[in-house]
């Protein structure tokens, strides 16, 4: 365009000048270049498309210019705010690790504690089955020096019953005690092998606690960080924070269940004289009182069975009249619904420029689209409510089925219980 400018003032020029010179010498002939010529209009009308081709190319810039200003300004706020929430999940992270690790490490005194008694009471009870073994020696001496006698001296008399019962008494006793001091053996072994795994676990959390530390301290500003070639690979063998939490639980756990069996290990092995004196009695009142516990326990299952199979017959009424007025609903809608979709096929049959998409059409549409969301919604509830319509039946069923095997149960564990009346009456011998 501006080339052909350039063209056509050349050629204006080049015509005053040869009619210049032809008013004073008259015999020179002009000649005009043998190209197109660009009418006027068309000049201004080719400046003019220029102006608004440029016009146009300011107005995306400035735009480009002011989009990329706001995402610029998006981005920062986004990556700030990003790196802040990421440093709220790592002191967060840390603050729980810390809390597990502080939890774990008393455990694990408790664990170191309970090993060191638990040793100290496996010495005292082999100290003690040394005791007994000299008290084997003197009974069993004693029996030996009792068979010495002849003729009717011979006899088992009122002496050699006792020693009898008292070699008994030691021989179980000791059976009791040397099965302590193993089963004290294989807890402490058992106990040692927790407190090696324990020591590695809190070994790994507190490493965990320094690099989440470490990695605290760290700004956009740091030195000590770089790109990395693949930083969100997942190794093989990568754990999920729920596993973690439920390694956590089972850790504090186990720690907790082995120290109340050592614990209670421990109390075993003070008082076994007095355990096999007191087993039967003990035995039979556990055993009374577990029949009467449990019959007491039957009875109020029983009794509680009996009110949720009420309550459920209950709902199971309530439930049959729902969906009488579900269906009812979904009845209703069936109407309203023939009405816009008449309406709706009604219009396509307009002709020409009428056959738009205009309010009406929209209306219509929005409101087929809330009857069908309406149906849908009643036909899930409707289902639903059957399905548990029939949930309830089987369940009913089902109780049904257990009040009768609670109803028998009672009548054996009160038959036991009665039949075992005549234990009452006996002695520890």
């Amino acid at each position: 365009m501006i080339s052909s400018g350039i063209c056509f003032l050349s050629h204006k020029l080049l015509t005053v000048t040869i009619g210049i010179f032809k008013r004073n010498t008259m015999s020179i002939v002009t000649f005009e270049k043998p190209v197109p010529k660009v009418a006027e209009s068309d000049w201004y009308y080719k400046i003019t498309e220029l102006k608004e081709s440029c016009d146009e190319h300011r107005r995306y810039a400035f735009v480009l210019r002011n989009e990329s200003q706001r995402l610029r300004n998006d981005t920062d706020v986004t990556t700030y705010w990003g790196t802040h929430r990421t440093n709220s999940k790592i002191f967060d992270r840390r603050i729980e690790i810390t809390r597990w690790k502080n939890l774990i490490e008393l455990s694990y005194k408790n664990l170191q504690k309970e090993i060191k008694d638990l040793k100290i009471e496996k010495e005292k009870t082999e100290k003690f089955i040394e005791f007994l073994n000299l008290n084997f020696t003197v009974t069993n001496h004693c029996l030996s020096i009792r068979d010495e006698r002849g003729d009717a001296d011979l006899c088992h008399d009122i002496a050699s019953i006792e020693l009898k019962k008292e070699q008994h008494t030691l021989e179980k006793l000791k059976n009791l005690l040397v099965e302590a001091c193993q089963i004290a053996w294989e807890k402490i072994n058992k106990l040692e092998e927790l407190e090696i795994h324990v020591g590695e676990d809190l070994d790994k959390k507190n490493n965990t606690i320094n690099i989440d530390s470490d990695l605290l301290e760290m700004t956009k500003d740091s030195i000590n960080f770089s790109l990395k070639p693949d930083p969100l690979r997942v190794p093989k063998d990568f754990n999920t924070y729920e596993k973690w939490l439920q390694q956590c639980i089972n850790i504090k756990q186990t720690i907790e269940n082995e120290l109340i069996s050592s614990t209670k290990l421990r109390e075993t092995m003070f008082v076994p004289q007095n355990k096999t004196i007191n087993d039967l009695l003990a035995q039979n009142d556990k055993v009374n009182y577990a029949l009467r516990r449990r019959i007491y326990d039957t009875e109020r299952i029983k009794n509680e069975l009996e009110w949720q199979k009420w309550n459920m017959l209950t709902d199971k009424d309530k439930f049959l009249k729902e969906i009488e007025k579900l269906e009812n609903a979904l009845y209703r809608k069936l109407n309203p619904k023939m009405l816009v979709d008449t309406r709706c096929e009604e219009r396509l049959y307009r002709t020409g420029v009428e056959l738009c998409l205009d309010k009406t059409t929209i209306g219509l549409h929005k409101e087929q689209f809330e009857l069908d969301n309406t149906i849908k919604m009643l036909n899930d509830k409707l289902n639903q409510t059957k399905a548990l319509h029939n949930i309830l039946i089987e369940q009913i069923n089902v109780l049904d089925e257990e009040l009768k095997n609670k109803t028998h149960a009672l009548d054996v564990d009160q038959k036991c219980l009665q039949y075992r009346v005549q234990l009452d009456g006996r002695s520890c011998c």
